[in-house]
């Protein structure tokens, strides 16, 4: 090798040996997905997408998932669609949002990190059932994190609506804030995923 090479031939075996690695160089086809269309379809796609919001659902056993698709631009200012997280929801009766029934409460905590008197029974992106472990009557507002073991927090502001048979309170969620949307739908998301393994296999 020549005294002015930008590699060693150390280096330059590894390159090598990356590069016909036959493990390394298999397309992984689950992660690639395109959607197929008309020139006219794709163009009103996009322009849907960039105006209103555009889902794709999918149905399964007694749920269904709906993936917000999301116009976006990337490096070389070429616009595609991207699916975001999912919103999962539950058939039944009425169409209701997937709730994740914790095994056992967990309390929601203030600004410090200190437990606050709310203590999550079950969650959705849309709602929140909170045992309110004060004397007296739940608040009608609250503004606190969720912390999950092994996850970053969850902020989490919720409107009173009403007490349930078994004491519960019940609050209906609003996240100002996209991100904090994201946020919780990617952990109801993660914890589907561990309820239904074999949806995700």
């Amino acid at each position: 090798m020549q005294a002015d090479s930008l590699l060693t031939q150390d280096e330059l075996d590894f390159i090598l040996d990356m590069q016909h690695n036959p493990k390394l160089n298999v397309r992984d086809n689950t992660q690639q997905m395109s959607v197929n269309g008309g020139e006219r379809i794709q163009r009103l796609l996009a322009r849907l997408a960039a105006h209103e919001q555009v889902t794709i659902q999918a149905q399964f056993n007694n749920q269904q998932m709906t993936f917000p698709l999301q116009l976006v631009e990337d490096e070389f200012h070429a616009q595609h669609l991207e699916l975001g997280t999912p919103s999962i929801y539950e058939d039944g009766p009425q169409v209701r949002p997937w709730r994740l029934a914790l095994p056992a409460p967990v309390p929601l905590e203030n600004l410090r990190g200190a437990r606050t008197a709310l203590w999550v029974h079950d969650i959705s992106f849309k709602g929140v059932l909170l045992e309110y472990r004060r004397p007296g009557t739940p608040p009608q507002r609250f503004s606190a994190w969720l912390r999950p073991a092994g996850r970053k927090s969850i902020a989490l502001r919720g409107r009173f609506e009403r007490l349930t048979d078994q004491g519960l309170a019940a609050y209906r969620l609003s996240q100002n804030d996209p991100l904090e949307a994201e946020n919780l739908r990617q952990y109801l998301l993660d914890e589907h995923r561990k309820a239904n393994p074999s949806l995700y296999a």
